[in-house]
């Protein structure tokens, strides 16, 4: 078996269809994008078909124009037993400038399963340098603030 992959990138072009009425690429244009990348990368480091567990902190910084080459950057920085945490960064600039700017980013839990649906194993990521350290301790920390939210949004499950 080969090793893990742990990052991809992801480019499309943003067309016409993927327009809002504002005249600017629509958020769920970018969600969709965003789901494609961390589904590639979570399949790559598990070599399993993987599911979307949570999409989070989504951050909208900058619009994306129709033309324009959309990057969309995903790694592992966090695993648990079948889960993997991915961060998300989308790029995107004129294709004849390739002047890059960031338009959006977050953090994508994914999980391995098998044909029944049922979580499966995954190898475990372990962070090496400086900057992965970080990221992983940042994967830790959200967890936490998940946990807590998770809690608070009860009160709509409950009504």
């Amino acid at each position: 078996m080969n090793s893990p992959q742990r990052d991809i990138v992801l480019r499309f072009l943003a067309e016409p269809l993927d327009v809002n009425f504002g005249g600017k690429v629509h958020g769920g244009a970018v969600m969709k994008w965003i789901d494609l990348a961390a589904y590639a990368c979570s399949a790559g480091w598990s070599g399993r078909y993987c599911v979307t567990a949570y999409a989070g902190g989504i951050r909208f910084v900058a619009p994306i124009h129709v033309g324009s080459l959309v990057e969309v950057s995903a790694k592992v920085i966090y695993t648990g037993k079948s889960s993997m945490h991915i961060a998300l960064e989308v790029n995107a600039c004129d294709p004849k400038s390739l002047n890059r700017r960031l338009t959006t980013h977050c953090i994508v839990v994914m999980v391995a399963v098998d044909e029944h649906g049922q979580s499966v194993r995954i190898p475990e990521w372990i962070p090496e340098s400086e900057s992965d350290i970080k990221e992983n301790e940042t994967a830790k920390k959200l967890m936490e603030i998940r946990k807590k939210i998770g809690e608070e949004m009860q009160i709509f499950v409950e009504s």
